[in-house]
């Protein structure tokens, strides 16, 4: 027989959920651990005392009792494995597993039983169910009946609320009253916080980032108690996890991080952390309210009724020795600036990442804490937004997703080196080995030509879509003719080459073509494609001046007539807060009032509906051609100037127009001005690009001295 047995699968039930886990018997101890939580029980084989097998819901469970009192159950065996466990028990352990059927009968009569911290109500020697004790929140007593409430698990679909018991009258001794008794019993092992005594400690006005706010923290036997000056929280010592003990980055603070399972809660909100930040300049001297003999007794060394020093080493070492758990430290890790922890953002919250010996743990909005057991694999990948810094994301088993984005790319190396030497699995390794990037940082440079990025030619192919959508919407209909980018290249090469004679003859259009792919073309389209969309902007901004003015409502009729009133009864009120104010106003201003201001409203769009029929008579909107009309006459005289200026450049540009000769669709100004003259089917094509330059044109040139004896 080998010396140890291992159980997958295994369910332990608490507070009305079940957590799967691993449980081992070994010839030293009884060991579970929760793939929850990761808290491990374990049982030394010479306190065991009794051993049941039953049968329960999940097919087969075990019941461990200790000679301490304490009761721990198991189920998620098969039938099959009873005589496998059964021997090696009278082997190893020398105790002998026996069955225990529970009682199906349904009866409600029957007799309470308090072992430990169970109360078994039992029918015919045979238990019906179990309560475990520290499941109570609560205990009330009637007549003849006690109710028992319990605490609430979120992760339970169905929850039991309370149980009530009737107790019969005594007709024994007169002086205990069977009521009083049941309660007391279970009072004295449920987890019913009473804050009973003096606390052994207090902290004044700590900070505490989650939940936010300063707290005095009263230290307990039993629990810990955060005063605030809005809310209160009492954390039983049993729900503590862990302990974590990290600085901070600027090496001058400490975090104090406290595990909780179930978490503490405020309406819907659930805080899983309570984390503490503290100043390491800040001394305290700490006395205990308890005898030294007292002390001694409780904590056995670990803490002395007097001490001072770090008031973050204070609160750690009386946590650490009523909580009876080991305080986590950052391992070995070190980050490229030489501190234990990397600077991250995660949910769009810059916080810190803190590599551990067995584990992640980022702080602090929203802390998460990630054990290596739960990871299933990590992945490093190229920033969103620039190439000088990476994402961490970490996948789970249960198919969760946790990524760590903006991390500078120097703490690349030391972060892949950690999670190598810890054994996790990494998406992207073989990539890694393949091009021999190990502590190298060029995975992260901007060239593309040593790799192939996934990422970075999804966003190129984005981008084109993108680039090709703007470019049909621009032209409104049109092809990309709308740049010309042969035309754009004449100009470069009469101002800046030296064969510039060469762009008028058509036997150098290949030698054109080359350079324009070296020259910036792209450049200038998009500099075009922002001059067009603030010419569509300004286009759209063009009012009628001389339409009437459109009829307020009912409400801004009220408001106008009634603004000096709310100024005078509130002085100095602002203009946001007389909206505000009139708002509420309005809402309780009664009914008729409101249809009296709803008639004059009808009133006032009568007469504006009436004015515009008047107005379309006159001829609607012309009010607005003249404007448009000098700007493009300016616009035409400017033109004349530009062309005579510009001597050769403008014939040269008809020459190569006769010649067909580039493409039709773009047209400098001294082309659009000269073509004028010419067929209506040229000029439609072109107007919206005339009249988005004219318009520059206007406002960049003052008018001639036609145009301002005109206006």
């Amino acid at each position: 027989m080998s010396d140890t047995l291992e159980f997958s699968e295994i369910y332990q039930e608490v507070k009305g959920s079940w957590n799967d886990g691993r449980l081992r018997f070994s010839k030293q101890a009884v060991v579970y651990k929760s793939n929850k939580t990761g808290k491990v029980d374990s049982i030394s084989v010479p306190e065991l005392t009794q051993v049941q097998w039953r049968r329960v819901c999940l097919g087969h469970g075990i019941k461990l009792t200790t000679s301490t009192g304490q009761v721990y159950k198991y189920d998620g065996f098969r039938d099959s494995d009873f005589e496998k466990i059964s021997e090696f028990f009278k082997a190893n352990y020398k105790v002998e597993l026996t069955e225990k059927d529970m009682c199906v009968k349904g009866w409600n009569w029957g007799t309470a039983k308090f072992s430990g911290p169970l109360l078994s109500f039992d029918v015919s020697d045979s238990p019906a169910f179990e309560i475990p004790l520290s499941s109570v929140s609560q205990c009330t007593t009637g007549k003849n009946e006690v109710t028992l409430e319990f605490h609430q698990n979120d992760d339970a679909e169905v929850s039991l609320m309370e149980v009530r018991f009737y107790v019969p009258p005594s007709t024994g001794d007169e002086g205990t009253d069977p009521v009083e008794a049941f309660a007391q019993n279970v009072l004295s092992k449920a987890d019913v916080i009473q804050a009973t005594g003096d606390a052994v400690c207090i902290f004044r006005e700590l900070q505490c980032l989650t939940p936010r706010g300063r707290y005095d923290i009263r230290i307990y036997p039993t629990f810990l108690h955060l005063h605030g000056k809005t809310f209160d929280y009492k954390i039983p010592y049993t729900t503590v996890l862990r302990l974590f003990l990290l600085p901070h980055k600027d090496q001058r603070q400490m975090f104090f991080v406290i595990s909780l399972d179930p978490p503490i809660k405020q309406g819907q909100t659930r805080y899983h952390f309570l984390i503490l930040l503290f100043s390491k300049e800040e001394d305290i001297t700490l006395t205990l309210n308890m005898s030294e003999e007292e002390v001694e007794k409780r904590f056995e060394g670990k803490l002395n009724k007097n001490m001072s020093g770090s008031l973050y080493e204070m609160v750690s070492r009386v946590m650490k020795a009523l909580v009876n758990r080991k305080i986590t430290v950052p391992g070995n890790f070190q980050g490229h600036s030489g501190s234990q922890c990397i600077t991250c953002s995660y949910k769009a919250s810059s916080g810190l990442l803190y590599p551990l010996e067995r584990g992640f743990i980022y702080v602090h909005k929203p802390p998460v804490h990630l054990r290596f057991e739960e990871i299933s694999c990590v992945n490093f990948a190229r920033g969103t937004t620039t190439t000088r810094s990476f994402d961490f994301e970490i996948e789970t088993k249960q198919g969760s997703q946790y990524t760590f984005s903006s991390i500078e790319r120097e703490e690349y190396g030391k972060l892949f080196d950690f999670v190598t030497a810890k054994k996790l699995s990494i998406k992207n390794r073989g990539f890694k080995e393949k091009k021999g990037m190990k502590g190298n940082d060029s995975m992260y440079s901007d060239s593309d030509e040593d790799q192939h990025d996934a990422y970075l030619e999804r966003m190129k192919e984005e981008g084109k879509i993108r680039e090709e959508a703007n470019d049909s919407d621009d032209s409104e209909g049109e092809s990309d003719e709308s740049f010309n980018p042969g035309e754009e290249d004449d100009d470069i090469a009469e101002e800046y080459d030296s064969k510039a004679s060469a762009s008028d003859s058509s036997g150098e259009e290949k030698d054109s073509e080359d350079e324009r792919k070296k020259r910036p073309a792209k450049k200038a389209k998009v500099i075009k494609e922002k001059k067009e969309k603030k010419t569509r902007k300004k286009e759209k901004k063009v009012k009628d001046a001389g339409a009437p003015k459109r009829p307020m409502s009912a409400y801004m009729l009220w408001l106008n007539s009634s603004r000096e009133r709310i100024k005078a009864e509130h002085p100095g009120i602002s203009v946001t807060e007389i909206s505000k104010k009139a708002g509420e106003m309005w809402k309780q201003l009664g009914k008729d009032k409101k249809e009296e201001w709803e008639r004059k409203a009808e009133e006032v769009k009568r007469d504006y509906e009436k004015a515009m029929e008047e107005y379309r008579e006159r001829g609607g909107s012309t009010s607005t051609t003249p404007k448009k009309e000098r700007k493009k006459k300016g616009g035409k005289n400017e033109d004349k100037k530009k062309r005579k200026v510009a001597g050769g450049r403008g014939g040269e540009r008809e020459k190569e127009k006769e010649r067909g000769g580039g493409n039709d669709s773009f047209k400098s100004r001294e082309f659009i001005s000269s073509e004028e003259s010419s067929s209506e089917t040229d000029r439609s094509k072109s107007r919206k690009r005339k009249d988005s330059d004219e318009e520059e044109e206007v406002v960049s040139t003052p008018p001639s001295s036609e145009e301002s004896g005109s206006d």
